[in-house]
């Protein structure tokens, strides 16, 4: 889908095609063409309308990669991530969107699932002014946007970090290494999203290229603490698994361990009372309690409880149990 904006003479309107005069260096026009998910025909128009360089459209038409930023001269070329609100398996699974921005001109090329570029689309029909500043300041609001829907993410991964932490401690029995690990994947995507879009945003905010303005710099510095922000919370998030991690096989392992120790408990116990039942039960002559052949299976069975009960006791008193 190709959606074009152009603001001219103080109106912006939506336009079915790009007029060349519109790129031309004396035009005042500002333009945003946006391709969603475009058709190998609408794709034409990176090379021949904007004539933009071929590895860069090479780059904007796959599908992922990761966040960068590259100047090829009359034009800047940025790869960012917006976060994938709808995934319901992956907290962080993400979706890229290319911007090629130019003196007048803002393009975007994604895969048509981009919230903020949508809610962009209908900012912009409805406030003249958001293209009037320009297509830097435009993709500032783009940015920002993307950038603000991870917030509920996070906050969504927190509470599920905050869950799994009162399961180890308060439920130390139920299996959770499945949940660590997943969480701790979701986790690592995070960071190696946000680490290197941190980085591109910060050229941004350090006006190293002529199409950022002072003005629009100052806004991309928002930005760029927002995702330090992010970016801490994701090295804590990380810790914080790892350590869960850890107490969980802790937990574990000490559970193990007392299972071992009543079992080998057990087995300590019968050892004597099996030897005194396979002693009995052999076809010699064996000593004769009093109380004739009636009262021999019950002596016996009080002996073999006198030694269960001298060995717990024994064990007792040096603290096995």
């Amino acid at each position: 889908m190709l959606t074009v904006f152009v603001s001219l003479h103080g109106q912006v309107r939506k336009a079915p095609m790009i007029d060349p005069a519109w790129l031309r260096p004396d035009s005042t026009a500002n333009v945003w063409v946006d391709l969603a998910s475009p058709t190998e025909e609408e794709a034409r128009i990176l090379r021949d309308v904007f004539h933009f360089h071929e590895l860069a459209i090479e780059d904007a038409l796959m599908e992922v990669h990761h966040p960068k930023v590259e100047t090829y001269g009359d034009f800047l070329y940025v790869i960012l991530h917006g976060i994938d609100f709808e995934a319901s398996r992956h907290h962080f699974a993400t979706h890229d969107t290319d911007f090629f921005l130019g003196r007048n001109f803002l393009v975007t090329v994604h895969d048509g699932t981009s919230r903020s570029i949508g809610h962009l689309h209908r900012v912009c029909e409805r406030n003249a002014r958001v293209l009037e500043e320009g297509p830097a300041a435009l993709m500032h609001r783009i940015v920002d946007t993307m950038v603000d829907n991870y917030v509920p993410e996070v906050e969504k991964l927190a509470d599920k970090l905050d869950q799994i932490e009162h399961q180890v401690f308060e439920e130390p029995n139920k299996n959770l290494i499945k949940e660590i690990l997943a969480l701790k994947r979701d986790v690592a995507a995070m960071r190696r999203v946000v680490l290197p879009q941190r980085d591109v945003v910060s050229r941004l905010a350090r006006r190293e290229f002529d199409f950022i303005g002072e003005q629009v710099s100052y806004r991309f510095r928002d930005v760029y603490d927002h995702l330090v922000r992010l970016t801490d919370e994701s090295m804590l998030f990380h810790d914080r698994l790892s350590s869960l991690l850890d107490a969980h096989l802790a937990s574990v392992s000490n559970r193990l361990n007392q299972v071992m120790k009543v079992l080998t408990v057990i087995t300590t116990i019968f050892m004597p009372l099996t030897a005194l039942t396979s002693l009995w039960g052999m076809n010699v002559k064996l000593p004769v309690y009093p109380g004739g052949a009636a009262l021999q299976f019950w002596w016996i069975v009080g002996i073999m409880i006198v030694t269960a009960v001298a060995m717990l006791v024994a064990f007792r008193r040096r603290r096995w149990l």
